[in-house]
């Protein structure tokens, strides 16, 4: 296979020294692109018999002697060109145009730009009569589909580039990512929220039980954390008089990778004043099956083989009382150590400091795992729950819900709380458990503390990230983001 690459390599050097002898750019700066190719194919009626100006990456190359079959794709798809030798015009170096003899020097993979009459071929497919060639790009290395090139699992995302162009599909799953985030927007904006910024870079990170990343600004001298929320700077607008805000962008987390996360990915998290976690239990639903018509035309989808359909009603399920149900766990009197051997019977390994919250954390993710949806998961209790208002008749348990969609939390939203006593203490629980060794727990933010002393208004908040893009899809993590991280290679 190396000898075959190799061979490929010098024939396609020896191409680009013929075209420099001919006076050929090899990467000129000015095109010509009138159309696309899908709207020259689609509206052939309307274009049949005009010349047209197309430009596009060879695909596909078949040569006849005196015809050539040529693919040329775009972002819309592909074309066929077709190359006879009394039809194309000669060789010109001062027009920058190829002549057929020189169609030899082309290669599948270059950028052409063709101008001809558009026609059928005999077979029925729409097709450029190519009069005119130019080359507006040189490709040096072969497609991997002429030499096998993308064997290794990891080289579609190291080379995600390759990747996209040989499967033309995936462009086509990214814009609707691109849709997904921006129907987001449109809904929210529509519903009266205002985006905004929040810092990335914090001297205090938090909004979240997760490990965050650490990095230095060297102009103060300081370690800062890559944010891992961005709640508390969303909270500190609504204290300032904002009564709806969202932002949409990057978030951090120092933790591992899987099929539902990565260290970085897109969130999407607003707070509404005068608002509770009732009120936005409504909003997420009803965003969800927005999100689900307006990018697939539909709200019932099959993820991780388990079916649900957004549109019916949404069951709400307690948190302790679904633990008692399925594992026989009463999470109030069980002890650690009947806990572990539940979590461990079931399959779960834990690692790291291993306290109460993350048994009864992970017995929540068994139970989990059953359950379709849509669903909430509600009645969630006050120590799992740092930054949820707890309900007037329970003090014990939060106003908090999360969507529960295939096996898996797609999102988190409370109440917020806003009393600066209760908040204090719970921070000072969360440090407690920081200091013991639990990486994930919350850092003291006592300037957010002095804002809600000036007094932040009922507010409730929600958050969810792109996992749920990728459960619309039914991929990995790693397929449903662009560039995802990853080793490097050796």
């Amino acid at each position: 296979m190396a000898g075959r690459l190799d061979q490929i390599l010098t024939e396609r050097e020896e191409k680009i020294t013929k075209l420099k002898s001919l006076g050929i750019e090899l990467y000129p700066a000015q095109s010509k692109k009138e159309f696309s190719n899908k709207e020259v194919v689609d509206g052939f009626e309307q274009f049949s018999g005009k010349k047209v100006s197309l430009a596009g990456r060879i695909m596909a190359w078949r040569d006849l002697g005196k015809l050539v079959f040529v693919s040329i794709k775009d972002e819309s798809g592909k074309i066929q060109l077709f190359f006879r030798g009394d039809l194309v015009k000669s060789f010109s170096k001062e027009e920058q145009r190829l002549g057929f003899e020189e169609l030899k020097l082309l290669d599948i993979g270059d950028v052409i730009q063709a101008w001809g009459e558009v026609a059928k071929t005999k077979t029925g497919e729409v097709s450029i009569m190519v009069e005119e060639v130019k080359l507006l790009t040189k490709s040096r290395k072969p497609l991997p589909d002429q030499w096998s090139g993308m064997s290794d699992p990891d080289e579609k995302f190291r080379k995600r580039y390759l990747d996209l162009l040989m499967e033309p599909e995936k462009v086509e799953r990214f814009k609707r990512k691109a849709k997904f985030w921006s129907e987001t927007r449109k809904f929210l904006m529509d519903r009266g929220f205002v985006e905004v910024e929040t810092p990335i870079l914090e001297s205090v990170t938090g909004g979240a039980d997760a490990k965050p990343f650490v990095t230095h600004m060297n102009s103060i001298d300081q370690d800062f954390y890559l944010r891992i929320s961005t709640e508390l700077f969303q909270k500190r607008l609504i204290g300032a008089g904002f009564e709806k805000v969202f932002t949409l962008g990057p978030n951090f987390r120092n933790e591992g990778m899987d099929d539902e996360h990565l260290p970085e990915y897109y969130q999407c998290e607003w707070y509404w004043a005068f608002a509770d976690y009732r009120n936005n239990m409504d909003l997420v639903r009803d965003l969800y099956r927005h999100l689900a018509k307006s990018v697939y035309g539909k709200t019932n989808f099959i993820s991780h083989e388990m079916e649900y359909d957004l549109a019916k009603d949404w069951d709400e399920i307690d948190y302790k009382k679904s633990i008692l149900e399925k594992l026989g766990v009463d999470i109030d009197q069980a002890t650690d150590e009947e806990m572990l051997e539940v979590v461990k019977k079931n399959g779960v390994r834990l690692t790291g400091e291993i306290n109460r919250q993350r048994l009864i954390d992970n017995c929540w993710k068994i139970v989990r795992k059953s359950i379709a949806g849509p669903a909430y998961l509600v009645n969630v209790p006050k120590f799992m729950s740092p930054l949820a208002k707890s309900k007037s008749s329970e003090p014990e348990i939060t106003e908090r819900f999360q969507p529960i969609i295939a096996g898996s939390e797609l999102g988190n939203g409370y109440s917020e709380l806003n009393d600066p006593i209760d908040q204090r203490e719970r921070f000072e629980e969360q440090q407690a458990a920081r200091e013991a060794g639990d990486e994930e727990a919350q850092m003291m933010d006592l300037e957010f503390v002095e804002m809600l002393e000036y007094g932040m208004p009922p507010t409730s908040g929600y958050g969810f990230s792109e996992r749920l893009f990728w459960f619309f899809e039914d991929i990995s993590a790693r397929e449903g983001t662009l560039f995802p991280p990853l080793r490097i290679k050796k």
